[in-house]
């Protein structure tokens, strides 16, 4: 396995959590299917398949349907996350997240409703409910036969189903198997905060699939890197996109967190993309605070706790600096890929030595 960007010694502010992940927030599970299939150039419908499905649960594996509390925020449009015109006007969803190529949306969300149906299946034979899971995705199709949806719903169920606590994988697996991060190869990345608010211990996980940027931008904790680092490019403008994953326990209310999701943008932008016209900069943030019944199966009236808005500056600097940790990450992990679109070219893992050197 790759070391890390704090391994590696990048000098990375903020206390993490025992993993340095997403699932250091308590009840979040991440699950992957990955598949790698296939050499040689590319045949539509056949291969090569470079792609999967990454599985998030904010709540883990709960056996009733609960919200989730949410928001989320749009930096560039140019890309898809289901269920969020609910999360805007109801502040939550219910159920997973899972994040894979552009193409399999659809089949994705098929199997997470399904994947609902069972995992609730008290709930949905006895009441009239519905099922509206959050799927993102970004753009593999240079790296994946992509027009061949190879992915299948039970690809996904797998990744639902493999989700887990503890350590997450980073790099090429999941829905970030087969992504390009500033011309370098991306994917999946994780990383959390830890801190003290009103004198309780909390925690912000963020997991991006990252697939934006091209290399004159790569900054590095400030470091513009990439200007020097031009070996090997791919294109001449941006053709990706990245999705960020905020996770917390903090209670926050469905606004304060899309005023978390907007922040997103700043921490994408440490990496020094600015959001490229092409890009699809998505964002959501979650709680995990402020369990109870979904609103169909409440009482009359609830109460939320949240933290008070005079508290949030810790909070914000927390997840922006969790974002850009977890880009890095996800590049450091990656590993080569030769190109489908153009054929004939390698998408390079960054040299660890190499970037090593602009902080000695």
């Amino acid at each position: 396995m790759k070391r890390r960007g704090r391994e590696l010694g990048l000098p990375f502010p903020g206390r993490t959590g025992e993993h340095n992940a997403i699932t250091d927030v308590p009840g979040v599970e991440v699950g992957f299917c990955t598949r790698i299939e296939g050499n040689g150039p590319l045949v539509q419908g056949e291969g090569p398949i470079r792609t999967g499905v990454t599985a998030i649960l904010p709540l883990g594996r709960i056996s009733e349907p609960q919200p989730v509390w949410a928001g989320m925020y749009a930096l560039n449009g140019n890309g898809e996350m289901t269920g969020t015109h609910w999360i805007r006007d109801g502040g939550y969803f219910v159920g997973p997240i899972c994040i894979t190529n552009t193409h399999s949306v659809g089949i994705v969300h098929h199997a997470a409703v399904r994947w609902m149906i069972r995992n609730y299946e008290e709930a949905w034979q006895s009441e009239h409910l519905w099922s509206m899971p959050v799927v993102a995705e970004t753009y593999d199709g240079v790296l994946n036969d992509i027009n061949g949806q190879h992915l299948t719903e039970d690809d996904a169920l797998k990744a639902l189903n493999n989700a887990k606590p503890g350590p997450v994988d980073e790099g090429n697996v999941g829905g970030g198997t087969g992504m390009i991060c500033y011309e370098f190869k991306g994917g999946t990345g994780t990383s959390s905060r830890c801190l003290e608010v009103d004198g309780e211990e909390f925690v912000i996980g963020a997991l991006v699939q990252a697939n934006h940027g091209v290399r004159p931008w790569l900054t590095v904790l400030g470091r513009q890197v990439g200007k020097s680092m031009t070996e090997d490019r791919l294109m001449d403008e941006e053709h990706g996109s990245i999705i960020v994953m905020l996770g917390t326990n903090l209670p926050m209310a469905p606004h304060q967190l899309q005023r978390l999701a907007k922040r997103a943008a700043i921490g994408i932008g440490r990496g020094g993309t600015p959001g490229g016209n092409n890009s699809g900069d998505i964002f959501l943030a979650f709680s995990s605070a402020n369990r109870g019944p979904i609103p169909q199966l409440a009482s009359g009236r609830r109460q939320l706790e949240v933290i008070n808005d005079e508290l949030f500056d810790p909070i914000y600097m927390a997840a922006t600096e969790s974002i850009e940790e977890s880009i890095i990450n996800a590049i450091l992990a990656a590993e080569d890929m030769s190109t489908l679109r153009p054929p004939g070219l390698t998408c390079r893992a960054i040299d660890h030595e190499r970037l090593l050197e602009f902080f000695q």
